[in-house]
């Protein structure tokens, strides 16, 4: 599912520390710069959300590390 990132949800990830990219993710492996159980990531980076237009993207497997 794909959610329209607007201003209010930038602000409140910001003001919430929301985590919910795979850099955050318990099943991030940093040493391979990839998911654990090979889910594609591309949706799911930190440096996909520094453009205020890309839509949010929920992975169906985060576990917060």
């Amino acid at each position: 599912m794909r959610i329209p990132q607007d201003g209010r949800f930038r602000d409140e990830r910001a003001r919430f520390a929301l985590r919910f990219t795979c850099e955050d993710c318990a099943m991030w492996d940093p040493d391979r710069d990839a998911c654990a159980h090979g889910y594609p990531t591309a949706d799911h980076r930190l440096l996909r959300y520094e453009d205020a237009a890309a839509a949010v993207v929920f992975c169906k497997d985060f576990q917060l590390a």
